[in-house]
C-alpha cells in the first residue's frame, strides 16, 4: 500500500473517531446539562447563601461568614432536636419498610390469583400523592367525632384517643401513615428480584433437605442484598427528606415531638425574618449528614452484597 493510501486510511480512521467521540458526547450533553442545571448549580448556591443573612426577598442582605453554622451546631438546640427527631424517624421506617417488603414478596412469591391481586391492593397508596395521603390519615386519625379511628374506639366502649396531638403517638402515626404507602411499592421492587432468582439453586436445596427458613436466610437474602443495599440508601435518603406528611399531619407538633429537619429548614426559610440563610445552613449539613451516612453504607455493607 502506498504512503499516499495509508495516509487516507489514517486520516478516515482519525475523522471516525472524531466523529464517534462528537456522537458519544452529544448524547450524554443533556444529562450533563440537567445535572449541572438542577444538581451542582443548586447545591453551590445554596452554600453560597448561607454564608449570608437575608430573606427569600433579599437573600444577600449581609455577609456574616460561617455565623449561620455556628449558630446551629453550638448556639440553638432546635437543629440537634430535629436532627434526633429525623434520625429516630428514618431508622424506625428503613426497619419497617425493609423488613415488611420482603415479608409480603416472599408471600407474593407464589403465583396465585389472590396474590395478583395483592400486589395490585399493595402497590395502590404509592400512586396516590402524599399530600392526599397525610390529609386522609389526618382525617382517620382526628380527635374529634368524625375521626374514623376514634369513632371505632368508641363503638367498643373505649375512651378515644388524640393521636396527633400527643408527644407518645404523634410520631408512630407519621411513621404508620408513610410505611402504609411506602411498602407497595418497595415489595414489588423486592418481588421482582425474587423472582429473578434461577429456580434451579432452590431445588439443589430442597435435595439437599435444607428447611424453608434455612433457604431463606442463606440463599434469598443473599441473592436479594443488591436490591435490599440500593432500597437502603433510596429509604434513607427519602426519610431524612420527609416534609409534606409531617407539614400536613402535625406541623411538627405537639411541641417539637415531630419537627423534621425539611420542616425546620422551611420554617426558617419562610416564616421567619431574615434567615434564609440560617435555613440554607441547615440544607447544607442535612446533605453532609445524607453523604456521610451513604459513605458509610457502601464502606460497611456494601462487601457483603452478593452480586450474581
Amino acid at each position: 500500500m502506498s504512503d499516499v493510501a495509508m495516509k487516507q486510511v489514517f486520516s478516515q480512521r482519525r475523522r471516525r473517531k472524531y466523529r464517534n467521540w462528537l456522537v458519544s458526547y452529544a448524547m450524554v450533553m443533556p444529562a450533563i446539562f440537567f445535572l449541572i442545571l438542577f444538581t451542582l448549580y443548586p447545591m453551590a448556591n445554596l452554600i453560597q447563601i448561607s454564608l449570608f443573612r437575608g430573606s427569600a426577598a433579599n437573600a444577600y442582605k449581609s455577609y456574616i461568614g460561617l455565623k449561620n453554622y455556628e449558630q446551629l451546631l453550638f448556639v440553638r438546640t432546635d437543629f440537634w432536636n430535629s436532627l434526633k427527631q429525623t434520625g429516630i424517624y428514618t431508622a424506625v421506617i428503613v426497619l419497617l419498610v425493609l423488613g415488611l417488603s420482603v415479608v409480603f414478596a416472599v408471600w407474593m412469591q407464589d403465583n396465585r390469583k389472590l396474590n395478583s391481586i395483592a400486589q395490585t391492593v399493595f402497590f395502590t397508596p404509592h400512586l396516590v400523592a402524599s399530600i392526599s395521603c397525610a390529609f386522609i390519615f389526618q382525617w382517620l386519625l382526628s380527635k374529634e367525632s368524625s375521626g374514623l379511628f376514634n369513632t371505632v374506639l368508641r363503638a367498643f366502649g373505649l375512651p378515644s384517643w388524640n393521636w396527633l396531638g400527643e408527644t407518645s403517638t404523634a410520631m408512630g402515626c407519621i411513621i404508620f401513615m408513610n410505611t402504609w404507602k411506602s411498602i407497595g411499592y418497595y415489595a414489588l421492587i423486592i418481588l421482582s428480584s425474587l423472582k429473578s432468582i434461577p429456580l434451579e439453586i432452590y431445588e439443589a436445596a430442597r435435595l439437599d433437605s435444607s428447611t424453608k427458613m434455612r433457604t431463606f436466610w442463606k440463599i434469598t437474602l443473599p441473592m436479594l442484598s443488591p436490591q435490599l443495599f440500593m432500597l437502603l440508601i433510596t429509604i434513607t435518603t427519602g426519610s431524612f427528606k420527609v416534609f409534606d406528611s409531617v407539614r400536613i399531619m402535625t406541623e411538627g407538633g405537639p411541641g417539637n415531638s415531630t419537627q423534621m429537619l425539611c420542616l425546620y429548614i422551611y420554617e426558617y426559610a419562610f416564616k421567619r425574618n431574615n434567615s434564609l440563610g440560617m435555613a440554607s445552613a441547615a440544607g447544607v449539613l442535612l446533605m453532609v449528614v445524607l453523604l456521610l451516612i451513604t459513605l458509610l453504607d457502601f464502606g460497611s455493607l456494601e462487601k457483603k452484597v452478593h452480586y450474581q
